[in-house]
This record gives C-alpha cells, structure tokens and sequence, in this order.
C-alpha cells in the first residue's frame, strides 16, 4: 500500500529580483512517499493554479541529477538532507508525514534572485568562459589513443569533470566562495594534456573572473565539499592554489601579452 504524508511548505515568492520577497505557507495533503522534491513541487504548483493563484517558480531540466539546475535550499541545506543527491533526485521518503519544509533559493549576492526559487547563475558560466579553449585539433575525429593518458591521471580529471555547476557550494559557503566550483573546472582542464598549453593562462584568467564576479574567499570551512552533490573534494582547492601561484610566477618573468 502507498503511503502517503501530509505536508507544510513555507515557500520563498519574490516577484522579481528589485521586489521584496516573503516566505508564504502551503499545506499539502497526500503526498506519495515515492514521488521525487521536485514532483512535490509540481503538485503544490498545480494546486495554487486550480485555486486561481500564480505557482512556484523553480528550475529544473533533466531530473535525472546530472544537470544542476534544480537549484534550492531545503531545510537550510542546499540540494536537501542527502549527501551527494540533487533536489531533483531527493525523494519524499526522507521526510516524515506532519512534517514544515522550508524551500527558499540560494542565498549568495553574485545569485541574484530571478523569481521565487530560481536566482541568476550566469556568474558560473562567465568563469568557465574565461577558462577560454584546449589545444586539440578540430574537424576530423583523432586516432583513438593517440595521446596516452595515465589512468591515475584520466581519473583525477573525471572526478573534476562530476561538477554539474549547481552552484551548491557558493550557497553553502559562508562567504559565498565559489573556490570549489572553478577549482573543479580548473582541474578538469588543466590535468590532462591537450590543457596544458593553455594552463598559466587559463588559471589566472578564471581565477580573476571569479574574483570580478563578487565570490567570497576560501577559509577553508569545507561547507562546500558537504553540500557538494557530486562528491567534488576539498583537495581540488588545493590544486588550485597551486596553479594559481605557479601561474603567477609565470606570469611575473614571462607577462602574457
């Protein structure tokens, strides 16, 4: 038999990103246990719009966790109570029937908030646009294994590649750091071969677009890796910071035009 729970939802509604926001509170009765957050969502949604009332905004696309756009803070947790589970992937079995869910969006000042629970990421995206291009050819598909990688290697580059770019991170930090979301996308590019001519370059020109985007600085409270839905580690930060000084020495003796 399917069991179902009763729900209160104290939902962040902002109008826009110059109006002033307030928690309004829903009541939600029959919620299957195994429907996922987002289909919950759904629901109250399309209950507020039978009762005449505009619904909820939130992101969302794939739902199937890989995406990153299902951005929301849940009980003060971003992405929920689940280690390593995406609000889309988060499912209503974790909550208990009679149970207050608070949905609010990311609280960070480089996210400014759009509409109700969906805030302006594009931040994110201006960093990994900084990050500029690979040195590989174009065109025709290369041999396979035309360039040998050493798994170890490979490996590392993959668990970088695991970031979906939620932002996450920056709402979870306390000074709103995005230190683990560029070091992730740094490290992806910069451990494997086809990055490397481009490695000096590309740290410095992330790091400072990070820094113009108005981030906050790391103090190494490790928030970030905790809300992480991918599981990226704090250890990323500190190949960062390798490069990063590596890349500003460089940069001292030999200026990039």
């Amino acid at each position: 038999m399917e069991k179902t729970m009763n729900l209160t939802l104290r939902v962040w509604r902002q109008k826009n990103r110059l109006s002033v926001g307030q928690f309004e509170t829903y009541q939600l009765s029959d919620v299957s246990e195994d429907s996922s957050f987002l289909e919950m969502l759904d629901i109250l949604s399309e209950q507020l719009v039978a009762d005449g009332h505009e619904p909820v905004a939130f992101d969302h696309d794939c739902r199937e966790g890989i995406c990153g756009m299902c951005s929301m803070t849940i009980n003060g947790q971003p992405h929920g109570p689940e280690n390593g589970t995406t609000a889309c992937q988060l499912h209503m079995r974790h909550f208990h029937d009679g149970q207050t869910i608070t949905i609010e969006p990311w609280r960070a000042k480089p996210f400014p908030v759009i509409k109700d629970l969906v805030v302006d990421r594009s931040p994110l995206d201006k960093i990994i646009q900084a990050g500029g291009f690979i040195t590989a050819r174009a065109g025709s598909a290369v041999d396979a294994n035309a360039m040998p990688i050493a798994k170890q290697t490979a490996d590392y580059a993959m668990d970088a590649a695991a970031c979906i770019g939620c932002g996450a991170c920056v709402a979870a930090c306390p000074n709103a750091s995005a230190m683990l979301f560029t070091s992730a996308k740094v490290a992806h590019m910069n451990s494997l071969p086809q990055g490397q001519p481009e490695k000096h370059r590309r740290t410095l020109a992330m790091v400072t677009t990070m820094d113009g985007e108005g981030f906050g600085g790391c103090t190494n409270i490790g928030e970030c890796e905790a809300s992480c839905p991918k599981n990226i580690p704090l250890d990323m930060i500190a190949h960062l910071n390798r490069d990063y000084a590596l890349a500003q020495l460089k940069n001292f003796f030999e200026p990039v035009a």
